[in-house]
């Protein structure tokens, strides 16, 4: 049994949370939030999980040094736009616990990767970062799913695959931690354009063609980013791109469904109710594109529909009257 603190009350932490205390572990989780803190410990419930029942073995508190004494492991879960501000909150309180960070996503001001921002608030803990195809909604009632963490640090990756791992949680490692942070983050975008897709009533066709191109456009700009080829193409690339294009369960894609039938970006927050990692990391992947010449056709084509008012209809025929070329 192990003491694991969750920074971060939001779908992901919970279903974390929920799924480590079925392994008997004891889970302590932050919440800005006096409101979902008492739902967590009073009703044993989530607002953004309906159909989960927080065990007994959960507690949630919005005092940061609550939360972390006396635990053996960190998991960073808030949007991505809060990391470095909610770490500059807790970092006082941290011991020697290795921080692995579960958000997806960028740091727009600074276009920096979630590990680089923990790295430079935290530089004498250990950093790793967890991803891959996981729906809070499935891991929250023990669908079995396989997850990633990458780190530098073998001890960290050992640790966090001995309190994840079970029959319902195959547990990977990789030290390419720059593949395996940008492969979740970049994934987003393209499932965003899945929803575009959906919500123009495109079909089958189209939603192959845009997974398939869309990987090349995450790998080509991953790469350049620091990330290795072949990490793309496996669990936390290809796969996270296939159930975060594919589901109603993904907020990215509802959120790019809506724009397609024409909502604007506010309306669009406003009916998904959750933070949409999407819209944002669009801006920096654009912007990364451009600093670092990379081709990425589909990002450009959506970044002038959510910022420059391009008509999504327009966008798909500006993306199929391109200049012909081999894959």
């Amino acid at each position: 049994m192990k003491k694991v603190a969750i920074i971060g009350s939001g779908s992901w932490g919970v279903a974390l949370a929920i799924y480590l205390a079925g392994q008997g572990h004891l889970v302590n989780i932050w919440s800005f939030s006096e409101e979902e803190r008492d739902l967590l410990n009073k009703e044993r419930k989530c607002k953004f999980l309906p159909n989960a029942v927080i065990p007994e073995n959960v507690y949630c508190s919005t005092d940061m040094k609550e939360v972390l004494e006396g635990t053996e492991l960190i998991l960073h879960v808030t949007p991505s736009k809060f990391t470095r501000d909610t770490i500059k909150k807790y970092k006082d309180y941290v011991t020697d616990q290795a921080v692995v960070i579960c958000s997806k996503g960028f740091e727009a001001d600074s276009l920096k990767t979630l590990d680089d921002v923990a790295k430079e608030e935290l530089p004498n803990n250990k950093i790793g970062v967890l991803s891959g195809p996981s729906h809070a909604e499935e891991v929250s009632i023990l669908i079995p799913t396989a997850l990633v963490v990458a780190s530098e640090h073998k001890e960290l990756s050992d640790l966090v695959v001995d309190i994840f791992k079970s029959d319902k949680m195959r547990m990977y490692t990789s030290q390419d931690v720059k593949g395996v942070e940008l492969g979740g983050a970049l994934k987003n975008i393209i499932a965003f354009c899945a929803g575009v897709s959906a919500g123009l009533n495109l079909g089958d066709n189209t939603f192959a063609a845009l997974l398939t191109r869309g990987l090349v456009e995450l790998s080509r700009l991953g790469v350049a980013l620091g990330g290795k080829k072949e990490t793309f193409y496996g669990l936390t690339g290809l796969g996270d791109l296939i159930v975060t294009c594919s589901s109603m369960h993904s907020r990215n894609r509802r959120a790019g469904m809506l724009i397609g039938q024409g909502k604007t970006i506010e309306e669009t927050r406003k009916e998904v109710g959750m933070t949409i990692e999407s819209i944002d990391n669009i801006e920096v992947a654009y912007k990364l594109a451009k600093k670092h010449n990379i081709e990425v056709p589909i990002i450009n084509t959506v970044y002038e529909v959510l910022f420059n008012k391009l008509d999504p209809r327009e966008a798909v025929n500006i993306l199929m009257t391109r200049d012909l070329k081999e894959e």
